[in-house]
This record gives C-alpha cells, structure tokens and sequence, in this order.
C-alpha cells in the first residue's frame, strides 16, 4: 500500500512538472480546395479553440467564426472543389502521374502567390496583424512545394504540417526529414497496400525514383521560369506533422517522433441523431434487407461518368435485395425501383445505422475511418492518388474488396455486392477493425493539443527533428561513405594485384633461373 501510495504520488508529481501554457495565437493556412482537406484541417483547429487558443484561418472553405476562430475567406481567389469535376477531367489528369504530380506543384506554387498577396496576409507579415502580440505557431497543409512555409519564414515561427491524406511520397524526404523504404512501404499512388513480390518492389522503387523526379524537375523549372518572392526565404521544416493515417489503415513503418497520426480526428464531434432528413431515415428503417450505401465522394461528379459504366452499376444493383442509398447529382435515368438518390446524404450518420450493410466507396482516408468508426464493410472502387492503397489496406483486413471502376461489368459488380453482404466474415472482421481502431491510449484531438502545446513550451521543439535536415542528399543516400569505401577497395585490389605481380615475376625469375642451372650447371 506504500508503494502503491509513492507511485501515485510521483505519478501526481511528474503531471504537475509540465508548465501550463497560455492560450497561443496560432495562424493556420490551408491552400488546397478540397472538402475531406478542410474537413482534417478544421477539425485539427477546433481542437486548438475548444482547449482555449485563439485561431485564425486562411481558408477557402469558411464555416463560420466561433469563439476563439477567425476566418479569412479565400474562396473568391481560389476557386473551391465543393462541387463535383468531371469524371473525363479526373481520368485524363488525376489518375496519371506524369500529368498528377507537375499539375499539383504548379497549383501549389500559384496558390502561394495569390495567399502571398492577400491584403491580410501581407498586413500579418508586414506588421503581425491587426493583433499586436503577433502569432506563436503556423499550421499549413503542406502541399507539393515548400512554399507554404514562405509566411512562417518571414514571421520567424515555428510551424506544423497537415497532411489530410497518408505522407505524399514525392514530398516525404523534405516533409520529415527520411524517406520511406520501397521495399515495405507503398508509393501513396501505388495499387498495393505493401510491395509483397519482387515485381512490386521493382515497379515501387522505380516509382519512387520517377515521381521524385517529377516533382523536383517542375519545381525547379518553375522557379527558373516564374520566381517568386517565397523562393528567395530558406524554406522552414517543420516542428510538427499532423497525419490522418492510424497504424491500422496503414502498413507499420519507422517515423520520426514529430510525425503525429491521428486518424479519424474529424469522427470526435459525436453524431447528431437528427441530422439525417426524415424521408431518408423512413427509407432506411423500412428496409426489410437493410441498405447499401453508395458514393465516389465530393470531388468527382457521378453522374458524368461514361453512360455503359453507370449501367454496370444501376443493372448490378437492381438485382440486390437491399435497398440503396446513391449519392448522384441529377435525376439518374432508368432508375432502379430500389434506389433513391440525392447530391448529398449525412455520410458517417447513414454508416452508423444498423441497417447499413455494406459501403460502394472510392476509397477517400475520411470516408475509409466512417466505414471503419462503423463497422460497416467496403467495395472499393478507387479512383485516385491515395485510394487505390487505402482500399487495398481495408482487403488486406478482410473487410474489403476492391474493384477497377473503370472495368467494372453488371455481372462481377453485383456478384462483389452479394459476397459482402451475404458472407458473414466482412462484417466481423469490419468490426475487429472498428474495435482496434478505438482502442487507443489517447485520443486524437488530445494528441493534437498536447503536441502543438509541447512545440510551443519547448520552442519549436527542435529536438524532434530529423537529423537529416542537417545532411544532403548524398550524405543522406551515403554516397560518399560508398565512394570513399569503393576507392579503398579499388586501391586494395590494385595494391594486392601489384604485389602478386611482383611475386609472380619474382617467382618465374627464380624458376627460369633454377631452370637454367639445372640445364647449363656449368654456365
């Protein structure tokens, strides 16, 4: 009972050691229009403005100010993805590397300059901003360029990265200090969850090399081409990284301590019983074989998919028992009696009704935690960037099957409907899934606290860093160590190839001279 006693006491003492900090002025940046960004973006700041700091964010995707939260709405300078892009745009740019990976650092760069010269951003940078004690900590979504750090440069803070989707491959080794090995880990716009064969580690490896490429050979064009302003500032590294991936959505891999995952942050705020509209509900409740869910996300418009595909998918899904639920913009021609559509449902409400029996999804990391939060089984039908691996992630956990969604047929669609929803083992390992997802030792909006708050008692908390940051790239890769080492091998084959030499030649004189005695002994 002492011990126990001291234990507790020590316990008290250490929780006490750490010095409260007061409330920071922290300013946030997000450059990128998407939806399930700003979703991992505003829920890693509500976290900040519920525990008392005060927070101001540049964002094209306002919701509206709330205690503790300014917003400066960016929308009228960038354009938002709040609406659905033609499926025709996704497939010719999207879901090819070599059009993907240049197109999003000439994005990332534009939408600097246009940040860059916001009135108000140019007023914080120039005097500190209409509040006098100036800002303590920058978080920005760290996109293809290292642009995004130009303001905490100028501002001399420290910063922290959000990245709403696993580490970007082509940016991991400026990002966090290492890159990742492609022998186990996956190229984020890979088609495997982890290179199991020595194709895959070929092809991965080759990719890694070529998208690095990509992205260092655009970067550096454009600032030979259109410098800016941001490309004369050393570009800051961050203090922090916050990263929507848990280790079981993600094959396990080394990170530096400042990588941060907190997937499935925005699922904190509870569910609200009300928010599914009353017809829908009705719909759900009166189901008698329950219901399938069915979305491709906000970001690529269903309904302008090619004509024989949507075909694939209404004929496959008119044969079901269960009833659907088909996010499509429009009225949907040739409708099946068992499906009802709308352009936008309560997605993680819908999953978590007990009714729901499997979700049609592409694979977005958001969408993948409600489905897993839920317990819910998924068809994946991924379209780009990361979804092709986050689905193959939930096939390796036995609660998925994935499928090309531009190959897909009526006959192998509605047989992958019938396998999850009559075969037992999905929802089971669905919910093995949902259990060890839960069970953490803290929460991720804690984690977000206590971490911005250890960058801000710890200035910057240089400690975490890599030492890499330090290196360059080929003292990073060794290839000076390996040089060094091939000359010292290469001088020791040429030291040990003389000295032969010259025992060889020693020996053949001493032999042709044994030689000659023998056959001349009186010469």
């Amino acid at each position: 009972m002492y011990v126990c006693t001291l234990l507790f006491i020590a316990v008290i003492n250490v929780s006490w050691s750490v010095t409260p900090i007061t409330a920071m002025n922290i300013l946030a940046i997000e450059p990128i229009t998407g939806k399930s960004h700003w979703n991992f973006m505003s829920a890693l700041l509500r976290a900040l403005t519920d525990s008392g700091h005060h927070v101001t964010a540049f964002t094209p995707l306002p919701d509206g100010e709330r205690i503790n939260y300014t917003e400066i709405d960016i929308s009228s300078e960038i354009s938002a993805l709040d609406v659905g892009i033609d499926s025709k745009f996704i497939m010719e740019n999207f879901r090819k590397s070599t059009v993907m990976i240049p197109l999003v650092m000439n994005w990332t760069r534009c939408i600097c300059d246009i940040i860059n010269e916001h009135p108000k951003m140019k007023d914080i940078i120039l005097n500190g901003g209409e509040d006098s004690s100036g800002y303590d900590l920058i978080i920005v979504e760290r996109a293809a360029s290292e642009c995004v750090t130009y303001v905490a440069a100028k501002l001399d803070v420290p910063i922290i990265f959000s990245s709403p989707s696993p580490l970007k491959t082509t940016i991991e080794y400026s990002l966090i200090g290492s890159g990742p090995n492609p022998a186990t880990v996956s190229h984020v716009m890979a088609y495997h969850s982890v290179p199991r064969t020595f194709f895959q580690r070929l092809t991965n490896s080759l990719f890694f090399v070529y998208s690095a490429f990509l992205n260092t050979r655009k970067e550096s064009e454009m600032k030979t081409n259109h410098p800016s302003e941001f490309d004369l500032e050393e570009p800051v590294k961050p203090s922090l990284v916050f990263v929507n991936t848990y280790y079981l959505t993600e094959a396990p891999r080394p990170f530096p301590p400042n990588v941060i995952q907190v997937g499935g942050i925005h699922l904190q705020q509870p569910p609200k019983d009300d928010i599914i509209p009353a017809d829908i509900l009705e719909y759900i409740d009166n189901s008698p074989h329950g219901v399938i869910y069915f979305t491709l996300g906000s970001i690529v418009e269903m309904s302008t998919l090619p004509e024989h595909i949507q075909n694939a998918y209404k004929d496959g899904l008119s044969q079901v028992p269960q009833r659907v639920l088909w996010k499509y913009e429009g009225e949907m021609k040739n409708k099946p009696t068992n499906v009802m559509t709308r352009k936008w449902f309560p997605q993680r409400e819908i999953l978590l009704h007990p009714k729901v029996k499997l979700f049609i999804s592409h694979g977005g990391i958001s969408g993948v935690y409600e489905a897993i939060d839920a317990g819910v089984p998924v068809l994946g039908l991924p379209v780009f960037y990361d979804q092709p691996r986050n689905i193959e992630n939930l096939v390796d956990a036995g609660m998925a099957i994935s499928m090309d969604f531009l190959s897909v047929t009526k006959d192998n669609f509605f047989n992958a409907v019938n396998e999850l929803t009559n075969n037992e083992k999905y929802r089971k390992n669905a919910k093995i899934v949902s259990n060890r997802f839960k069970d953490r030792p803290m929460t991720p909006t804690r984690s977000v606290v206590y971490w911005t708050e250890y960058v801000h008692r710890h200035e910057s908390a240089p400690h975490t860093k890599s030492y890499a940051f330090n290196l360059t790239w080929y003292q990073y890769y060794l290839l000076d160590v390996i040089a060094v080492m091939l000359i010292l091998i290469l001088f020791t084959v040429y030291i040990t190839y003389k000295m032969l030499m010259l025992v060889n030649n020693k020996l053949v004189i001493f032999y042709v001279k044994a030689e000659v005695n023998t056959t001349y002994p009186n010469s």
